[in-house]
């Protein structure tokens, strides 16, 4: 595969891959650091890629894998207390912003649940598509972005009701 070659198939991919592990790992520079280090391994395996027959797909299952070693990674580090405190902040909600809100709740979602609505409902890819750079069944893929999409709306009832509460409460 010539440099130009690599530029047309591989490079112009950059911008989807730094946007899905940006909302994977809610850090720009995190996110740069992935999408630099997979087009570096990608170039060093330039020969390979063409025998990839869905090279986008390949692409966002690489940045799904090195966002998910990255994670593990930064948990062994924290520990305990970093884990507490990431349950906590679902209940310490301190914006009125209900976009920010809602990317909280997402951002509590099990993995596979936030790289599912992320992939659908931000990216808009296609049930197959994300079957594919997820490597998962579309049944499955469907039943996760269900349940993400379920458990946003009983976090946003929950917090409807919890300021309806407090409204109540103050008399107006």
């Amino acid at each position: 595969m010539t440099q130009d070659n690599f530029q047309k198939s591989v490079y112009i991919l950059k911008d989807e891959m730094y946007r899905f592990a940006k909302k994977f790992l809610m850090s720009a520079d995190e996110a740069e650091d992935v999408v630099m280090d997979l087009m570096m391994k990608f170039w060093q395996k330039k020969d390979e890629l063409l025998a990839v027959e869905n090279l986008k797909s390949f692409a966002m299952r690489s940045v799904k894998n090195e966002c998910l070693n990255r994670l593990k990674h930064h948990e062994v580090k924290l520990g305990f207390a970093s884990q507490t405190r990431h349950n906590s902040e679902l209940y310490q909600i301190e914006t009125n912003n209900m976009r920010e809100q809602i990317l909280g709740f997402i951002s509590q979602l099990p993995e596979k649940q936030k790289m599912v609505i992320h992939l659908k409902d931000v990216e808009e890819y296609e049930i197959s598509e994300i079957g594919q750079m997820m490597e998962m069944e579309e049944n499955a893929v469907r039943i996760n972005l269900m349940r993400a999409r379920q458990k946003v709306k009983e976090s946003i009832n929950k917090l409807y009701a919890y300021e309806n509460r407090q409204i109540q409460g103050l008399g107006i």
